[in-house]
């Protein structure tokens, strides 16, 4: 793996290593001075970059224990993968992201959400973290979840689990982004999922993920007729069955099929949360750009997320709406352009994806910034795990600041 999933980081270390055994992972983590783990590599940031050894967990050996109301899995499996072996035991997760190709670590450490009211990272009981001199400790605390390989390699992640359980998904056309706005509301609780496609030229498009069994809303729009993708012109074979057929959770939370290469892959991607209680006053504050979002966004999905207590979720402490921009591949242009819609809404970025808030910024928008500094120095007191981009916006070992 040289590069990640859309090519456009280039990863500057000089090796990736598949240890296949704990013993081999604890030998390669104690014998580097730099190292940090690498997922799916789905992320558009260099939050898993590293000069020294990056570390995949593919081959690692697999973990699966449900205990009561809750599964112990091994940090390097899919979400896919973990899905499947949940619904055989008759269980599910409460959310899956719109890919499900991605691992678990990598989802919780960069607080990725999906379907339902919560992050993956807002399951999670606790984590087990190999740290830099060997030694491996179950860290429970609510800065442990979302930590961007910061505190060590996270080899396993306990869950909450619940019953599984039917969706049935539902595409509504032409809807107005006046009557979005009007009725967001009661549209965002109108299924157990809802997602908004926003064109910015005054149209949304809604996918509603409806829990068989819950009370029905009636949303705005007309049902679609034929199958559709997120991105225009793509391909709708690559996404989950539509059309209100009910099915297995993990067959209707993600948008994407499993057995698909993931979305379009030519993109970048940016997502924002701002507090659910200004979603349109900054949705407004957005269009008012629209002539110069539209040329480079290829779609723009909008969701609701629950505050959860997670330290750096962007979802920290406050109900959120998060603003999901699927851009061209134009990194010049799309980096132009963030500052713009950045100092216009105020929000926290999604850690896995393109974003310019500086340091500063984010740190007085995150209350536990310090205490979670604090956890990074307590658990990787050498630096092994730090690399650029955690430096960035955390500061070095010696630093007083978060920049």
């Amino acid at each position: 793996m040289s590069t990640n999933w859309a090519g456009n980081v280039t990863f500057t270390s000089a090796q990736v290593v598949s240890p296949a055994s704990a013993d081999d992972l604890r030998a390669l983590v104690r014998g580097s001075s730099a190292v940090h783990v690498v997922g799916s590599g789905h992320s558009f940031s260099t939050i898993a970059d590293t000069t020294g050894t990056l570390v995949s967990l593919a081959a690692m050996p697999e973990v699966f224990e449900v205990s009561g109301h809750t599964v112990r899995v091994s940090a390097g499996m899919t979400l896919a993968a973990l899905a499947v072996r949940l619904e055989a035991a008759g269980l599910a997760l409460h959310t899956l992201p719109s890919l499900p190709h991605i691992t678990v670590a990598g989802a919780i450490s960069t607080a990725t959400h999906g379907s339902g009211g919560r992050s993956l990272a807002g399951a999670v009981r606790s984590v087990e973290v190999l740290r830099g001199d060997g030694s491996v400790v179950e860290l429970a605390s609510a800065g442990a979840p979302v930590s961007m390989g910061g505190l060590g390699v996270i080899t396993t992640v306990t869950l909450d689990v619940v019953p599984t359980f039917q969706v049935a998904q539902t595409v509504y056309e032409d809807v107005a982004w006046t009557t979005l706005l009007v009725r967001l509301e009661q549209i965002f609780d109108g299924a157990y999922s809802v997602s908004a496609f926003v064109d910015w030229q005054g149209g949304a498009t809604l996918w509603a993920k409806h829990r068989v069994g819950d009370e029905e809303f009636a949303f705005p729009g007309r049902p679609a007729t034929e199958p559709a993708h997120p991105v225009p012109g793509q391909p709708a074979s690559r996404c989950t069955l539509q059309g209100g057929v009910p099915g297995p959770w993990h067959e209707r939370l993600p948008h994407f099929r499993a057995e698909f290469t993931p979305s379009v892959g030519d993109e970048l991607q940016t997502e924002y949360f701002v507090p659910r209680s200004r979603a349109v006053t900054a949705l407004r504050a957005l269009a008012e750009m629209s002539t110069v979002i539209s040329p480079l966004v290829q779609a723009c999905e909008i969701r609701t997320i629950d505050g959860e207590p997670q330290w750096l979720s962007p979802a920290y402490d406050r109900d959120s709406i998060a603003i999901h921009f699927t851009w061209v591949p134009d990194t010049p242009a799309v980096l132009r352009l963030l500052p713009r819609l950045e100092e216009a809404i105020a929000p926290r970025p999604h850690w896995g994806k393109l974003f310019t808030v500086p340091p500063a910024l984010l740190a007085a928008r995150y209350p536990q910034w310090d205490a979670f500094r604090a956890l990074l120095a307590e658990h990787d007191p050498k630096g092994v795990f730090r690399n650029e981009f955690l430096t960035r916006y955390f500061g070095s070992l010696t630093s007083a600041g978060p920049f």
